[in-house]
């Protein structure tokens, strides 16, 4: 008998059921692992992606996407993935893993990035320096509505009945119009450009029903809005944001209480909050719903770096930025941040 070896291939617009099936049926896989990405990343922010795949006897058996950002202000990196909270190598069997390591490694070199990027939630490679920044936060969901309603902790509880007691409601929005209102103000206030509105077009077109927009109203006008992924048996809030009435009505703590009300009635068993950096708002405000931080594994393959790349709001060296950025009208921050937020992968 001939002994059939594992190959590496390159994905192709047919195979993307085929890849999609084996995220989909992957203990490890994710949301941010399927072949949508690909037109995501390449639509909205004309990057060059790798996704690789490894197949034995016709069948899939690894999968690792990868982004090329290459930028004059952020560096050159080859990421897994972009964009994207989670990514790395999925895997059946520890050939397929390493095929698929090696070569992006190998691709690493011959693209001459400055570093390989592969966003694990567990550590794979204690060899690789990783990045002691990010955790996420991820609950199970109780079958019950009011059973998830007692177990946030009484004081954040409390800011969720505010909203209710305001006369918040929700809707689910079937465009981005209203999202991306909300969004670029609050990343605005943050200090942190905003993406494109064809970014968050190209995300609801792709993904469809996996896509959900949930915006927060009061007597009509807009509060929040966020923009959610269904993935399996999990939910993932992932952009959203408030305009300036949000705080004062509570528009935030109720927005998420919605998506997780909302998910509860549709039998989701996963509430996922996403990454946060450790110490900031963020961070603070998941910790308050009574949500356990785990760390992320963000590792690193340099190839012409000598060090790990420090691009976020904590660095020292852009505080003068930050402030100013905060300081912009809405409409120019809206222009000119698609142009710096599409290199901040």
């Amino acid at each position: 008998m001939i002994k059939v070896k594992s190959v590496l291939k390159t994905l192709d617009k047919a195979n993307f059921k085929r890849w999609d099936d084996f995220v989909n049926a992957h203990p490890d896989g994710t949301f941010f692992h399927l072949s949508g990405w690909k037109t995501v990343i390449e639509k909205a922010f004309g990057h060059k992606t790798y996704f690789l795949y490894t197949e034995y006897d016709g069948a899939i058996t690894g999968v690792l996407p990868l982004v090329h950002v290459n930028s004059l202000l952020f560096g050159n990196n080859l990421v897994s993935s972009a964009f994207c909270v989670y990514g790395g190598i999925i895997a059946e069997n520890e050939a397929s893993y390493d095929l698929l390591d090696t070569e992006a490694c190998r691709l690493a070199k011959q693209l001459g990035v400055d570093t390989l990027e592969l966003r694990h939630r567990e550590r794979k490679h204690p060899e690789r320096p990783y990045k002691e920044l990010y955790v996420t936060f991820r609950k199970h969901l109780e079958p019950d509505v009011e059973t998830n309603m007692l177990a946030i902790p009484r004081k954040q509880r409390a800011m969720v009945r505010k909203g209710m007691e305001a006369g918040l409601t929700s809707t689910i929005d079937t465009d981005v119009e209203r999202l991306h209102l909300a969004y670029s103000e609050s990343v605005r206030n943050l200090g942190t450009p905003v993406f494109s509105k064809k970014y968050f077009r190209t995300l609801k077109d792709v993904f469809g029903g996996q896509c959900e927009v949930l915006s927060v109203e009061h007597n009509g006008k807009l509060i929040a809005s966020v923009m959610n992924f269904y993935f399996r048996d999990e939910v993932l809030p992932y952009y959203g944001g408030g305009t300036d009435l949000a705080r004062d009505l509570k528009g935030n703590d109720f927005m998420y209480w919605e998506v997780m009300r909302r998910a509860v009635e549709k039998g989701v068993k996963i509430f996922d909050y996403g990454r946060s950096k450790i110490g900031t708002g963020s961070y603070s405000f998941k910790k308050n719903w009574g949500f356990t931080p785990e760390p992320l594994f963000y590792e690193f393959y340099l190839v012409k770096a000598t060090e790990l790349p420090d691009i976020n709001p904590l660095n020292p060296k852009y505080q003068l930025f930050i402030a100013a950025w905060k300081k912009l009208p809405l409409p120019i921050s809206q222009f000119i941040g698609p142009f710096l937020s599409k290199d901040l992968g």
